[in-house]
């Protein structure tokens, strides 16, 4: 279903063709990262650590070395960018490099159960694996902190000895220097108005903490990568990722290259949702090549991607609101404290600008901290950090409604952020569908419907995010003779953007989306391309491809000019014709100029690169209805409907694929998903049997609801699709859930056993 506020008569953009990926995708001849196969190939295996918190005394891997079969053996010291001798300084290098190599392989110190201390290569996986139990560590063990709140606590372990608070009021600014050790790494925070006043002002205030726990992305493939060092030096890496050229800097600077001497070949990539950006094979792999002379590749199992890689955070937030008799909020507080896991960087600047995004608020503090525990480092998972705060928020925001005695649709539109008003961070809104996406929402007939039983409740919340972009995108373009075009672009597809940038190229064109062939290729073939990542890749890519495009137009009008005899100035170009303004007659078709470029100067090929500051702010929204079983706290979901200000839906099947998909995670990460961990910091649920993901047996059919309001920083306005959908599911569910139960929930993942908890407590104080 889509509304639009600007219909548009594009022949290509809004279409749904098939994806060009689709047949070697359906057919099992698209290559995936584990698919790699070549002469004289080794196998590589990961040694990691027993303990969450542990120094390194000692490692000898000179039995693994001795063993027949073994090829190569590395540790960090094998790393370019580690010094023995030098203690690592993490005021000095947070987010950098270095960290990204700490956090590849341990030098001094393991901070999580399962953190990489050696790799192994060798002539099959099974003496690679027995290879791991000859290698002979000496741990120092120390005491874990598991928890974000204990780890702020004044007497808590240092888990990094040498860290300091910095203080920040811009999200990606580098933040003052306190001076004070501690494992808080950053504290984050806006303020704007007379907080007390705006809370005296209140007729009705609402006050709650929140859990949550740590969880993961769930991609259905591993972790995998191969890389070759040749004998001149260069290093080939074939690997599973969202982005290439960020996986080439972060392995060039670990191994000491120029960036030149590092290729990254992308393969199909089966999921990631923001959890494959990290290298954690990448260096190794080169490094075991280098020492043996042959390839190497490592593919995780399923228990090293889930103790191995990085999770979001888990996290302890309160949320604090205020509204008058008439509704409208008079001030609001929210505090996060967000799990970094080993190293600093959790996604509390994505909480912190999300929570109170969706709502015009004049008298506000946020305040967000970056916590370091003894957990795997978290990684980013679609829309980071906005869904817990999400969760806290639109949880308060429904009870403010309730007890005012307000519709919580209509509280929400009484209190919706408008061009010009400020955001959290205190940056002023574009325009953005927030009333658009509301007002659909109030309007829908799920809304409206009655529901049947006496344990069945409806939720609804809605979720702000500012997409991301500004890294950069380039795409060329060839022009062949038959009227085709070759799209070359290097932006990993993650689910048919492919697809969707040679759309905008095809629109600009006037040709066929048949008529373009879009190929993803590795960092040799094609200018700077950023991650896949931050909704950007149809709308910077795209924008890339469009830019080639035009250039493409211009290049063209030129020689249909030769042709005719005229200036380029008197050539113009309308739907895929060129027509000559002295003499409408004279006229071109691409196809027809393209068969004709050879005789005059030789095919064109175009190429460019863009680099917007970002997508900017988007609004999603969702209704669910579900029972709760009063007897074993068991739901079911009954009817879910999602809605989303997609700017322009350049392909609506896959922003409906990306909406359902998105819903469907938040779904397992509110009622199930969690990383259950012992006291040690073991995790207990380290398989897919026992980490509870939904499946189609657990999901009802869910509705999209695609809203249109242009962008006006893209020409054809779009917004991104990718993560602002997952934002609101989790608080959505809580109200269902608090709307058939009379109990709020405030605990991440709402499982039988925690809503059963809440009940008899609220039973049992009443």
């Amino acid at each position: 279903m889509a509304l639009t506020t600007n219909p548009d008569q594009y022949k290509v953009i809004g279409t749904s063709p098939v994806r060009h990926d689709g047949v070697d995708k359906v057919t099992g001849r698209a290559k995936y990262g584990a698919d790699v196969q070549m002469t004289g190939l080794l196998h590589g295996k990961i040694l990691r650590s027993p303990h969450s918190h542990a120094r390194i005394l000692s490692i000898d891997t000179s039995k693994a070395e001795a063993l027949p079969g073994v090829k190569s053996v590395a540790t960090a010291q094998d790393f370019a960018i580690v010094d023995d001798n030098t203690v690592l300084d993490f005021s000095e290098t947070r987010g950098t490099v270095r960290m990204v190599a700490e956090n590849v392989l341990a030098s001094k110190k393991v901070l999580y159960k399962g953190h990489a201390i050696a790799a192994v290569a060798a002539i099959n996986a099974h003496i690679a694996e027995e290879a791991l139990d000859l290698i002979d560590v000496q741990y120092e063990v120390l005491t874990p902190v598991l928890d974000v709140q204990e780890a702020m606590k004044e007497d808590a372990p240092l888990i990094l000895e040498n860290i300091t608070t910095s203080f920040r009021i811009e999200r990606f600014g580098p933040g003052e220097d306190t001076g004070r050790l501690s494992n808080v790494a950053d504290h984050l925070q806006w303020h704007r108005g007379d907080l007390e006043q705006g809370f005296k002002d209140a007729t009705v205030i609402v006050e709650r903490e929140f859990h949550t726990k740590m969880v993961h992305q769930g991609y259905i493939e591993p972790q995998t990568s191969t890389g070759f060092w040749g004998a001149d030096g260069r290093v080939t890496i074939w690997t599973s990722t969202q982005g290439t050229f960020p996986i080439r800097t972060s392995t060039a600077a670990i191994l000491g290259l120029p960036e030149s001497m590092v290729k990254v070949i992308p393969m199909e990539i089966g999921g990631g949702f923001g959890g494959k950006q990290t290298p954690y094979l990448d260096p190794v792999v080169a490094v075991l090549s280098k020492k043996s002379g042959s390839p190497v590749k490592i593919t995780m199992t399923r228990r090293e991607v889930f103790e191995g890689t990085g999770p979001t955070s888990g996290s302890y937030m309160r949320c604090k609101v205020g509204a008058d008799a008439d509704g409208r909020i008079t001030a609001g507080e929210l505090y996060l404290a967000y799990e970094a896991g080993a190293f600093p960087g959790s996604p509390v600047g994505g909480g912190a600008m999300s929570g109170f995004g969706p709502y015009k608020m004049d008298n506000m503090l946020v305040d967000g901290y970056d916590v370091v525990v003894n957990k795997p480092k978290t990684a980013a998972y679609r829309a980071p950090g906005q869904p817990q705060a999400a969760f806290c928020v639109e949880s308060v925001m429904d009870e403010v409604a309730e007890k005012l005695g307000m519709d919580p649709m209509e509280f929400r539109l009484l209190n919706a952020p408008h061009e010009g008003d400020r955001a959290p961070s205190g940056v002023p809104h574009a325009r953005f569908g927030c009333d658009e996406v509301e007002e659909a929402m109030k309007a829908h007939p799920h809304y409206n419907a009655p529901l049947s039983g006496p344990h069945q409740g409806r939720g609804v919340a809605v979720g702000y995010r500012l997409n991301g972009g500004g890294s950069g995108s380039s795409a060329t373009i060839n022009v062949n003779s038959n009227g085709t075009i070759n799209l070359i672009t290097g932006s990993v597809d993650i689910g048919g953007t492919r697809t969707a940038v040679a759309m905008q190229a095809a629109e600009i064109l006037g040709i066929g989306i048949d008529d373009v062939s879009p190929t993803v290729v590795d960092t040799d073939a094609v200018g700077y391309t950023g991650g896949t990542n931050g909704s950007r890749i149809t709308f910077d890519t795209g924008l890339a491809a469009i830019l080639a495009a035009q250039e493409v137009v211009r290049q063209m009008s030129e020689r249909a000019a030769l042709l005719w005899e005229v200036s380029a100035d008197d050539v113009d170009f309308q739907d895929g014709t060129f027509i000559c303004k002295k003499n409408s007659d004279d006229k071109f078709s691409f196809k027809e100029l393209a068969g004709k470029l050879m005789d005059t100067g030789g095919l064109v090929t175009c190429s460019s690169s863009d680099r917007q500051g970002g997508v900017g702010a988007q609004l999603a929204g969702h209704i669910v209805d579900l029972e709760v079983d009063p007897e074993t706290g068991k739901v079911d979901i009954l009817r879910y409907t999602t809605f989303l200000d997609a700017g322009k839906a350049v392909y609506p099947t896959y922003v409906e694929g990306q909406m359902q998909g998105s819903a469907l995670q938040g779904i397992g990460w509110a009622l199930n998903e969690e990383y259950f961990l012992t006291e040690d910091g073991t995790m207990a649920n380290s398989s897919l049997l026992d980490y509870r993901m939904p499946t189609t047996l657990d999901m009802p059919m869910i509705d999209t609801v695609i809203i249109e309001v242009p962008n006006p920083r893209h020409p054809f306005g779009l917004r991104g699709v990718g993560e602002t959908v997952i934002v609101p599911p989790l608080a959505a569910i809580a109200n269902a859930i608090s709307h058939a139960t009379g109990v709020r929930m405030t605990t991440l993942p709402m499982t039988p056993a925690v809503i059963l908890e809440a009940i008899t407590s609220a039973q049992s104080s009443s």
